[in-house]
């Protein structure tokens, strides 16, 4: 039976690096970012790890039309999605990490939005529900008129888990189990208490605030989340809490547990499992989840085997940070890989990083064999890639022909690149200086003739080659000919 998830969409941006110094311009941390990877968020990412397990599920939520937006449509490649517009940006939510600690959040597009609307078509969607699951972000979609009144009648029918927000609206009466966490939950029920919950009740704080929120949202259950001590589920039909432990995982990164959460409780009580042991079985998948490495362990989807959108996974470096790229795959060492970590793992298992750089603005013969060449030097070859704005500043107004996500994406597609990394300066310095490769290739052309890098290539012991040149092939030749005719 088909799963259905309602909710809230976002565009989620993490930014990994490493603080090593503070900034001269004030005491905060300065990360160098060698990551930059993007996926959906909200009820995006819990129809995905549905999806991912390979449970028929529905999305049914609203985008902005924009490019945040259409990211997250590619993002969520392989789920069934019955959408209408938001009326509003789309949110994105950029997270940035040291290491496994995370700096700062930046949040664009996240103001109160108006409550959108909801087609006739998302309404079938929630009719064909075997199980719903509404993961509300507090952007409006959980309180639409229509579908509130819809999904109260479903209530009745099908098991609805709810996953709440603080600037959401409470859940409808009768829904079969309310997921907040300890702090949403003690928020939600403040102003019902006469007095702060004490730790001296059966249950502790989650037991006292789970039964005021029991009684004032009219569900059948309330399970209250506590993080790394698990949860307390609260029901309707039994008058004492069930605690609910957790297995002990090292986890440095929360997010996404609560959304594993609510996943669980849908599959584990659509299998048929009475609530408290699908409650059992939820808080074990998400606990699980986490250790697995959490939502840094998910697959990508949606961008095929080249480059993400720009403004997605991929992003043009400046200066010389690197071009995050898909990350499926078996191990560190696969194509389309994310430079820096690429150049590390390689390193790392004894092997010889092997760079090269260019414009290659259409790629012709010379470029192929070249590339090839360089690749069979070591165990990786990295491209060190003009972005656009530095090709125009090298080579005139007119140029580039090509774009550098599609020469990004031709360089990927080549079987014997195995990343490409761009830069934004007019020489490729400052990309070398953060991959510090042990061999920088070019073309036979500089041969008797010392490279402009081997200075810098050389001061952390690498060396620069050169590889056969092929004359009479060349960008510009093919820009002219291409002009005669076109």
């Amino acid at each position: 039976m088909r799963i259905v998830v309602v909710g809230d969409v976002m565009l989620d941006v993490d930014l990994s690096g490493e603080a090593t110094r503070l900034s001269p311009d004030a005491p905060v941390p300065v990360v160098d970012v060698y990551g930059i990877r993007s996926r959906a968020g909200g009820a995006g990412l819990v129809a995905r790890m549905l999806a991912g397990e390979g449970w028929p599920v529905t999305l049914v939520t609203v985008f902005g039309d924009d490019d945040a937006g259409r990211q997250l449509r590619d993002h969520l490649e392989g789920v069934r999605v019955v959408s209408g517009p938001s009326g509003h940006p789309t949110p994105v939510k950029t997270r940035v990490r040291a290491g496994s600690q995370a700096v700062v959040r930046v949040d664009q597009g996240c103001g109160k939005p108006p409550v959108p609307g909801i087609s006739a078509g998302m309404l079938r969607a929630v009719e064909e529900a075997g199980a719903i699951i509404v993961a509300d972000y507090g952007r409006g979609m959980a309180a639409n008129p229509e579908l509130r009144h819809l999904l109260a009648r479903r209530t009745a029918e099908v098991p609805v888990i709810w996953d709440p927000h603080p600037s959401g609206p409470d859940p409808v009466p009768g829904v079969a189990v309310v997921t907040p966490n300890l702090a949403e939950a003690t928020k939600a029920a403040a102003a019902f208490a006469s007095s702060a919950p004490g730790d001296g009740a059966p249950g502790g704080p989650a037991a006292v605030v789970g039964r005021i929120l029991l009684e004032r949202w009219q569900s059948a259950a309330v399970l209250v989340t506590k993080g790394a001590e698990g949860a307390v589920l609260l029901q309707r039909d039994s008058v004492s809490p069930l605690d609910v432990p957790a297995p002990r995982v090292e986890a440095g990164d929360p997010c996404g547990a609560g959304d594993r959460l609510a996943a669980g409780l849908a599959v584990h009580l659509l299998a048929g499992s009475a609530l408290p042991e699908a409650a059992e079985l939820a808080v074990n998948d998400a606990a699980d989840f986490l250790g697995a490495g959490g939502v840094a362990a998910l697959p990508d989807r949606g961008s095929g085997h080249g480059l993400p959108r720009e403004g997605g996974g991929y992003t043009p470096a400046s200066p010389g940070a690197p071009a995050a790229q898909p990350e499926d795959g078996p191990t560190p060492l696969h194509r389309s890989a994310e430079p820096l970590l690429l150049a590390r793992a390689v390193r790392g298992n004894g092997g010889t990083v092997v760079a090269t750089g260019g414009c290659f603005d259409l790629l012709h013969a010379g470029h192929v064999r070249s590339l090839a060449a360089a690749r069979k030097l070591g165990d990786c070859l990295i491209v060190c890639l003009n972005s656009d704005s530095s090709v125009r500043r090298l080579k005139g107004p007119e140029r580039p022909i090509i774009s550098q996500q599609d020469r990004a994406e031709l360089l990927l597609a080549m079987e014997c690149v195995d990343a490409v990394m761009v830069f934004d300066e007019d020489t490729p310095e400052a990309a070398l200086d953060r991959l510090r490769p042990d061999l920088w290739v070019k073309g036979g052309d500089y041969k008797g003739s010392r490279l402009p890098e081997a200075e810098l290539v050389e001061s952390w012991g690498g060396r620069c080659v050169t590889v056969p040149y092929h004359p009479a092939r060349s960008t510009t030749g093919l820009a002219d000919a291409l002009a005669k005719v076109g």
